[in-house]
């Protein structure tokens, strides 16, 4: 304060001039011996939604009991799955603990914040000093209590939280990341989607709380469509309250408008929370490896299970992205599998001109990259082959995933539909075989044109499996177009003539007509000889269905001789493995027991099924034809 003075009669008087604020040094507190009061807590509420995860919290129950030194835990899983929400349960009942604290930790300068704020609730008079002394305060405080729980939400990474738990040697430490590994020295806790009533238990409450008659006929349906991710469930339910539609009708807004419906969020809602978004984020933090992204666009096109690592190859940069894509919890990965979640793949293959992340035209090429995969690993194979069932059993579920998610056609994709619709045919489902095989033979023709090799192959192949179905009008109508333009385009000599004429004579005798099928097999056989020899695979099909022919007209005579040389010549060229030729001992050990010498026939049919049930196993169609054909012949032997 200054002073002036005045004299008045040898006394000097003073008076006040302006003041002068001196602002004293803030006091900081001793950390060490500072107790914290019960006031010293922050946890976000719980929605009121919540349900099950009772294995969860039991695990995480069970990691944080041990005292003594610093308990650190992490809880990983992939974004929207609903790891915040867990530790805020955990955190809400964790009565033992005190303080409680909470801090979004989803970047070094927020963790800094959170620490900031935590040493001013234990000690107000911190708020004077800044940031980086506070923050100092908070973690020598927490170095030197315990009993206290910190939960860190959200972490990018290890690193972003190694700082602080160098420093901290005490108290629990609960983190929450996408990222789930290289957490040194802590326990961690995976966690995953729903189990299906619990999925369905969310939307349900959701929905119900603000609309308390809605039709929810089909909730667990529309859970299993999101992947029962907790995150999706939840801004469904909200949608679903707020414009008054059903699952049923949500589901097909899902179908038809995907793009919009993946980012639709109800009035209020967090739109930064939808899943496009969330992962958004996590795609952002991998741009260092951009071959993630193209990896993720790829899997998207695949089955979410059982994702054979070896088709995508062994390339270092293919290791080093799936690497950092199961580090992120955007997939599952095992030394020879993946798993990426549906969800995940819905938004993936979502064009959006938008998110550099879903570009349409790289979606668009993951997509044709993932067909040459499957059609790669299918080139050169027969469906009909036992061999290469292994090649067809490893991408059935992929190629069908691909084919289901786009109504394009590409080469390779009508390739891919003809040769699993073949395959399943010959594997008794012929539903399947049929819807393949159609969509096979539209596609060729947009894509190649009617009169292409390729068309006229789909063409005989869904006709044969109307044949199997037993449609044989259907079969009939499409094996005679076909011949009559594979007569006009190739020849009547031409090897797919021939076949096509074969498989009409095989038709016309499942519709008895063997006025027909007789002449045309005795022709097809003849031509085959010629032209293809008489040991060629084509012509001792040829013997053998001619022999069955004789046979269904009651001609033994003629029936028993070529059964006997066809089989013959099929061990000699095809093999006693081969499936036809263990359909032509099915066939003679019947005309056997038709001829009386029911001795043999058992005695071939015993041997035909033990081969079969090795060879194809023993529920392949053809397997299951022998043990029938076996089981009559031991009966009306008795």
């Amino acid at each position: 304060m200054s002073q002036t003075g005045e004299a008045h009669g040898g006394s000097t008087f003073y008076q006040a001039g302006r003041d002068v604020t001196v602002r004293a040094a803030p006091v900081v507190p001793v950390m060490e011996s500072l107790v914290a009061g019960s006031w010293v807590r922050r946890v976000p509420l719980v929605p009121g939604s919540f349900v099950g995860r009772t294995g969860e919290l039991a695990r995480l129950a069970a990691a944080v009991a041990p005292g003594g030194r610093a308990v650190v835990v992490a809880v990983h899983g992939l974004g929207g799955v609903g790891k915040s929400t867990l530790a805020a349960r955990f955190a809400s009942h964790a009565e033992r603990f005190a303080p409680v604290w909470w801090i979004t930790a989803d970047s070094p300068a927020a963790l800094d914040t959170g620490l900031a704020d935590l040493a001013v609730a234990l000690a107000p008079g911190t708020a004077e000093l800044t940031l980086e002394q506070r923050v100092e305060l908070a973690v020598r405080w927490l170095a030197s209590h315990d009993g206290w729980l910190l939960v860190l939400d959200n972490v990018t990474g290890p690193a972003d939280a190694a700082a602080l738990l160098e420093r901290v040697r005490t108290g629990t430490v609960l983190i929450t990341s996408r990222h789930a590994g290289g957490w040194t020295a802590a326990s961690t806790v995976a966690v995953d989607v729903l189990p299906p009533a619990e999925a369905t238990q969310l939307l349900t409450r959701l929905v119900r709380d603000r609309w308390p008659d809605a039709d929810l006929a089909d909730a667990s349906r529309l859970c299993e469509e999101l992947g029962r991710l907790p995150l999706a469930i939840e801004q469904a339910g909200a949608y679903l309250s707020q414009t008054r539609i059903t699952p049923t009708a949500f589901l097909d807004l899902l179908r038809r408008y995907p793009a919009r419906m993946f980012t639709a969020t109800a009035e209020g809602g967090d739109a930064q929370r939808t899943a496009a978004r969330v992962w958004h984020v996590t795609l952002d933090r991998l741009a260092d490896t951009p071959s993630a992204g193209d990896l993720l666009r790829r899997l998207a096109w695949y089955a979410p299970d059982d994702i054979p690592r070896h088709l995508l190859g062994d390339d270092p940069d293919v290791v080093h992205a799936l690497g950092r894509l199961a580090a992120y919890s955007m997939i599952t990965l095992t030394a020879d599998a993946i798993s990426v979640h549906r969800l995940v793949q819905a938004v993936t293959r979502t064009p959006d001109p938008d998110d550099p992340h879903r570009r349409p035209d790289d979606i668009t090429a993951a997509r044709d990259a993932t067909a040459d995969v499957f059609a790669g690993a299918l080139g050169g194979t027969e469906p009909d082959l036992p061999a290469d069932w292994p090649a067809f059993r490893m991408v059935l579920s992929h190629a069908q995933a691909l084919l289901d998610h786009t109504d394009l056609d590409t080469p390779a994709l009508c390739f891919l539909a003809n040769q699993l619709g073949w395959y399943l045919k010959g594997q008794g489902d012929t539903t399947s075989a049929i819807a393949l095989l159609t969509r096979a033979v539209h596609g060729c023709e947009h894509v190649h044109g009617p009169d292409h090799t390729a068309t006229l192959i789909t063409r005989n192949n869904l006709a044969g499996a109307y044949d199997s179905l037993g449609d044989l009008e259907r079969s009939v109508a499409l094996y005679e177009a076909t011949l009559a333009d594979r007569e006009r385009l190739l020849g009547p000599d031409h090897p797919d003539t021939l076949r096509s004429r074969n498989n009409l004579a095989c038709t016309y005798e499942s519709m008895g007509d063997l006025e027909r099928a007789i002449p045309l097999y005795e022709a097809t056989l003849a031509d085959r000889e010629r032209v293809l020899g008489f040991a060629h695979p084509d012509t001792l099909s040829s013997r053998n269905n001619l022999g069955y022919a004789y046979e269904s007209a009651g001609d033994l005579d003629r029936a028993l001789p070529l059964y006997e040389s066809t089989l013959a010549d099929q061990y000699r060229v095809l093999g006693r493995d081969h499936p036809d030729t263990l359909r032509s001992r099915n066939n003679l050990a019947h005309a056997s027991w038709s001829a009386g010498d029911r001795d043999r026939a058992i005695s071939l049919q015993q041997a035909a099924l033990a081969d079969a049930e090795r060879v194809l196993g023993p529920d392949h169609p053809t397997t299951r034809t022998i043990r029938a054909n076996l089981e009559v012949l031991v009966e009306d032997h008795r």
